[in-house]
């Protein structure tokens, strides 16, 4: 099927919330690709997905919070420095939602800090734990400040989730219209896996041989192929349900390459260093998720010479 019309389709049949601008551009960076290695690069920029911010989560959220009742609670978790926890409470609040947060510790960085000025500035209440054994506890806390204020509803970590997933397809078929063939590779930060599921599927649908390349950010007991799977199945089977059968052969499950280092958050050598140099070209990277994704540009193997980087991160 054309993707312009797979994709009319999947909006027509879920009918998702109007929170972004879509397509997101496709940048062809010339200068990037020779200070990478690359070929040829191009930056998919979900940071420009909403003027409201929100980065890439904005494309599951607007399948997460469909119909949900004025007032409804939205209760979710993430990091202190959660782009996933800006992005919720920022578009919940535009459709009349609550939102109730809780949150881990992570390092301490300028871009944690501003993420987690913007959760209080957002979010209805947020709750945090002053270490990861605390955490549970801070999540129960956020579950009963929400049962006060109305009906809740709970939304993944990270909007990881089969009708998110379906978000992220649809940014994947923009590529089919944004660029000149099919690239050889997707990289992208490799966090709760929904982006990189969409993305898998994707390809499947356009029967494209790109290879998704996810850059782990965190534990591996969350980044994982089987999470990946798992959510791209469930996306393909919520799909069918709807009519609309989109392939998902395990071949398409994305390679995984490490670059968490020390921990999720906790910036590293390399990162740093992608982080200045895409500062010196004009490109925003954060430390958790993007600096560690684009410094695994340099380190593609050869085949791999022409390359879309899924830029993620809106600053708030």
């Amino acid at each position: 099927m054309d993707p312009i019309e797979l994709s009319r389709k999947i909006r027509g049949a879920l009918a998702p919330c109007s929170l972004g601008g879509w397509p997101t551009p496709a940048d062809v960076r010339p200068d990037l690709a020779a200070a990478t290695g690359c070929a040829e690069l191009w930056l998919k920029r979900e940071d420009r997905s909403s003027t409201r911010g929100g980065g890439n989560k904005v494309r599951g959220l607007e399948f997460l919070l469909i119909g949900l009742p004025a007032g409804t609670v939205c209760v979710t978790i993430g990091g202190l420095g959660s782009t996933h926890c800006v992005a919720t409470a920022t578009h919940a609040r535009d459709l009349g939602l609550r939102t109730v947060l809780a949150q881990f510790p992570q390092p301490e960085t300028a871009t944690t800090r501003a993420l987690a000025a913007a959760s209080v500035a957002r979010a209805d209440v947020v709750v945090r734990s002053r270490s990861r054994a605390g955490f549970p506890f801070a999540l129960w806390t956020a579950w009963r400040a929400a049962a006060r204020l109305g009906r809740r509803r709970w939304i993944p970590g990270g909007g990881a989730a089969p009708a998110a997933v379906v978000g992220h397809l649809l940014a994947g078929l923009e590529l089919a219209d944004q660029l000149p063939a099919p690239p050889d590779a997707i990289v992208l930060p490799l966090g709760t896996g929904g982006t990189a599921a969409g993305l898998a599927l994707a390809m499947g649908a356009l029967g494209w041989r790109t290879v998704v390349v996810g850059v782990r950010v965190t534990t591996a007991l969350v980044a994982n192929r089987w999470r990946i799977a798992r959510l791209a199945g469930g996306a393909a089977r919520l799909l069918a349900h709807r009519g609309i059968p989109i392939p998902h052969p395990s071949s398409r499950i994305p390679w995984i390459l490490d670059g968490v280092g020390p921990g999720y958050g906790h910036p590293t050598p390399a990162g740093e260093a992608a982080r200045e140099l895409a500062a010196r070209h004009g490109v925003t990277l954060d430390e958790t998720y993007g600096s560690k994704a684009f410094a695994a540009l340099g380190a593609l193997p050869a085949a791999f010479r022409r390359v879309v980087f899924w830029h993620t991160f809106a600053a708030p």
